[in-house]
C-alpha cells in the first residue's frame, strides 16, 4: 500500500513538474496584460493543482485496478432506513432489501422522521410480510434531522455490522452480500458502497451520471485503496456497529455522514470502499434542486473538517486526503474567478486562460475519464450511454458545482445557518 501511494505520488509530482515549466511562460505573457499574482492564482487552481490531483489519482487507480473479491459471510446485519415523505420511493427501495441474494438474515429498521404523507401505511403494510430471513421493524422519530432519526435506533442494534440504506435508493441483487463480504473480512469501521444514478430523465441527472460514474466513483476507490474514503455515504454504507456506537453515533449537522467518517479516521480505523456494492440513488433533476445538494455537501466537508482538522488525522494518508478537500475550496474559487472570466476573455479574442490548451485538457480528461469507465464496465453495471450528457458532465458540470460549493462555504463561514 504505502509503495503504491508514494509511486502514485512520485508520478503526480513529475506530471506537476512538467506542468509548471510549461506554465511560466504562459505566465509571462499573461503577465502583460493582468496582473501577475492574479494570473499565478487562475493557473495554479485551473490546471496545474488539478492536473497534479487527477494524474495522482489517476495512476493511483491504475495500480489498484485489481477487482478483489473476499469470502462469503452470512453474518446477520441490520439495516437502517430514514424516510421523511418518501411513500413515492420506498416500496421499491424495501422490495430491494426483501430480494437480496444475501445468505444471512437482514433486520430492516425504517424510521420515519416525522412525514406527512403515507410513508407510514406503506411501511406497516410490508410488516405483515415478514419472514424468518427477512424482517421489517417500523419506527417513528418526531424530532427533524436525519442524524436524531438514525440516533434514536441505533440503540436498538444487536448486530455486530449495521448499513444504512436511504429510502430512495435501490440497491442491486448482491450489494449487501459484497459489502458484508468487504466488511467482515478486512474488519474496517465503515465501508462505502458504489452508488449510480437511478433517475436520468433530465439535463442536470443526466450530468450527475457521469459524476457519480466516474469523477465520484475514481475518488472513492483513490481512498479506500489506503484505508482512508472520508466519506462513507448515508444513501448506502456499511458500518461496525461498536465503533458507531463508540464514536456516539451521529451528530447534528448537515454533513453527519462526513463527519461520523472523519471521527474513525482520526482514531485510525479504516474507512474503505466496495465498488461492487452497487446501488442506484434518486438525484437532483432540477437546476435548483441540484444546486441546494451541492450547497450542502460543501458546507458537510467544511463541517468535517472543522471537527477533525487534517493535522488531527489518523493515518498519513487520510490526513493527505483531507489535505485535498482544502485544496479543492481554492480550485472552486480559481475556477469562478478564474476559468468563467478566462472565456469572456475569448469571447471578446483574448485567449488569456481558455484557448487551445483547453481543448488538450479537455482531451486527456476525456481519456481518463474513459480508462475509469471501462474499470466500471468490468463490474458488470447496467448502463445507458448518453454522449451530450457526458459532453456538457466535460464542459458544464464544473461550473454548477463550484458556484454551489462556494455558496456553501461562505454560509459555513459567516455562520449562516442552513437545513435539509
Amino acid at each position: 500500500m504505502k509503495n503504491k501511494f508514494l509511486l502514485s505520488l512520485t508520478f503526480g509530482i513529475s506530471w506537476l513538474s512538467v506542468s509548471i515549466y510549461f506554465a511560466i511562460n504562459w505566465v509571462n505573457d499573461i503577465s502583460n496584460y493582468l496582473p501577475k499574482y492574479y494570473v499565478w492564482f487562475v493557473i495554479i487552481g485551473i490546471a496545474l493543482l488539478p492536473g497534479f490531483l487527477m494524474s495522482t489519482m489517476f495512476f493511483s487507480n491504475i495500480l489498484n485496478s485489481k477487482i478483489k473479491r473476499y469470502p462469503e459471510t452470512d453474518e446477520n446485519v441490520t439495516i437502517l432506513m430514514c424516510a421523511k415523505n418518501e411513500a413515492k420511493t420506498i416500496n421499491g427501495s424495501i422490495n430491494c432489501i426483501i430480494n437480496q441474494t444475501y445468505k444471512g438474515k437482514i433486520k430492516l429498521f425504517v424510521i420515519d422522521n416525522n412525514s406527512t404523507d403515507n410513508t407510514r401505511e406503506i411501511v406497516k403494510k410490508r410488516q405483515l410480510k415478514n419472514t424468518y430471513n427477512r424482517s421489517i421493524k417500523y419506527y417513528f422519530c418526531k424530532k427533524n434531522g436525519k442524524c436524531h432519526a438514525l440516533n434514536q435506533t441505533l440503540k436498538y442494534i444487536k448486530t455486530k455490522y449495521f448499513i444504512t440504506v436511504d429510502a430512495d435508493t435501490f440497491l442491486d441483487k448482491r450489494a449487501i452480500q459484497n459489502i458484508m463480504n468487504h466488511i467482515v473480512y478486512k474488519k474496517c469501521g465503515c465501508v462505502a458502497g458504489n452508488l449510480f444514478v437511478q433517475n436520468t430523465k433530465s439535463f442536470i441527472s443526466k450530468m450527475q451520471t457521469y459524476d457519480y460514474l466516474l469523477s465520484i466513483a475514481a475518488i472513492k476507490r483513490y481512498q479506500g485503496s489506503y484505508n482512508s474514503t472520508l466519506v462513507a455515504q448515508g444513501a448506502f454504507s456499511a458500518y461496525n456497529t461498536e465503533y458507531v456506537k463508540a464514536s456516539g453515533g451521529w451528530k447534528e449537522c448537515l454533513g453527519e455522514d462526513i463527519v461520523l467518517t472523519y471521527g474513525m479516521l482520526k482514531k485510525n480505523i479504516a474507512s474503505t470502499y466496495e465498488p461492487t456494492a452497487i446501488g442506484y440513488t434518486s438525484v437532483p433533476v432540477t437546476i435548483r434542486k441540484f444546486y441546494r445538494q451541492r450547497r450542502r455537501w460543501a458546507i458537510g466537508m467544511l463541517e468535517g473538517l472543522s471537527f477533525v482538522k487534517p493535522w488531527q488525522q489518523g493515518s498519513i494518508y487520510s490526513k493527505y486526503f483531507t489535505l485535498i478537500n482544502v485544496s479543492v475550496i481554492f480550485i472552486d474559487f480559481s475556477y469562478i474567478l478564474g476559468f468563467i472570466p478566462g472565456v469572456i476573455f475569448l469571447l471578446l479574442g483574448h485567449p488569456y486562460f481558455v484557448g487551445v490548451m483547453t481543448l488538450y485538457a479537455l482531451g486527456i480528461s476525456a481519456i481518463i475519464f474513459i480508462v475509469l469507465y471501462r474499470f466500471q464496465e468490468k463490474i458488470g453495471i447496467p448502463f445507458r450511454k448518453n454522449f451530450l450528457g457526458f459532453f456538457f458532465f466535460l464542459i458544464l458540470f464544473q461550473a454548477f458545482q463550484s458556484i454551489a460549493s462556494i455558496h456553501g462555504y461562505l454560509i459555513k463561514i459567516f455562520n449562516h445557518k442552513s437545513t435539509w
